[in-house]
């Protein structure tokens, strides 16, 4: 495993030896992921950097961490809260479409399978049980404990940066979040070890991105629906191209996209705002 450096705000640093040592503890376990990895005390945004390297000479693997992010963000645009100190802050560059076994498909379900990996991570790092949201959060009740966000690298390259990011630390959240995210360490109300749970999410990653790539669907299909009870019975709404639409969701299909009952049909969402009543 080799360790580089990247410019940022706060110029370049190496991986921090708490950092380095958990990740060498599960090397065995990590494929192709952390072939190389940036360490960037404060970033912008990991993706960002990760999809710079994407298209110029990154591999498949490399792995972006931020002490913090000055311009971190979810879907459609969202701002993800990354002070330093708070959470993991890791992008991690992938092809999912060069799987034998379906290479449209397992790009496709490559968000709800990093979901999976990532509850499965923080259970096994921390003992918090998290359950998954459509498309692509964690929740602890009611309240955000982590967010995935997938991009195509340079706008067409066949690499995808897969982007994510764990509350851990208690933090003072603007106003805006205060009732709806939570962190690993409010929860338990103890610290925990962020180096072994930074390794064991890339870990679980590379675990489930295996499944993907050997055409193993049903394993992720399955492991996500364990973990998402909203999936099934609980009322939402969303942006429909006739207008505001509602309805009950009924599961997720073998695709990846949400089910929602409405009346007497089923409605296919695969893309856009969906929120949970």
């Amino acid at each position: 495993m080799s360790s580089s450096r990247a410019d940022d705000a706060e110029g370049p640093a190496a991986l921090p030896g708490d950092l380095a040592d958990a990740l060498a503890a599960v090397r065995p376990r990590l494929g192709c992921l952390g072939s190389s990895i940036i360490y960037c005390p404060s970033a912008g945004s990991t993706n960002d950097v990760a999809a710079r390297l994407a298209t110029n000479t990154a591999c498949e693997g490399t792995v972006v961490i931020a002490g913090r992010q000055t311009a971190g963000r979810g879907r459609r645009g969202r701002e993800w809260f990354s002070p330093p100190g708070g959470g993991l802050y890791v992008s991690v560059v992938l092809r999912p479409g060069r799987s034998p076994y379906g290479g449209l498909r397992a790009a496709g379900l490559l968000t709800l399978a990093a979901g999976v990996a990532l509850a499965e991570a923080v259970a096994t790092a921390t003992g918090l049980s998290a359950d998954l949201k459509w498309p692509n959060d964690l929740y602890v009740a009611r309240r955000k404990l982590a967010g995935v966000l997938a991009e195509v690298a340079g706008g067409g390259a066949p690499e995808i940066v897969l982007g994510y990011g764990i509350n851990v630390g208690p933090m003072a959240f603007p106003p805006g979040l205060r009732d709806r995210a939570t962190s690993i360490e409010s929860e338990l109300g103890r610290e925990v070890d962020r180096a072994v749970l930074l390794a064991e999410s890339l870990a679980s990653l590379a675990r489930r991105y295996g499944d993907l790539l050997d055409g193993r669907f049903d394993a992720i299909l399955d492991a996500w629906r364990a973990r998402a009870p909203a999936a099934s019975g609980a009322r939402v709404t969303w942006a429909a191209p006739s207008g505001a639409a509602s309805g009950t969701t009924a599961g997720i299909d073998d695709e990846g996209a949400l089910l929602v009952r409405v009346g007497d049909r089923i409605e296919r969402i695969v893309a856009g705002e969906v929120t949970w009543v």
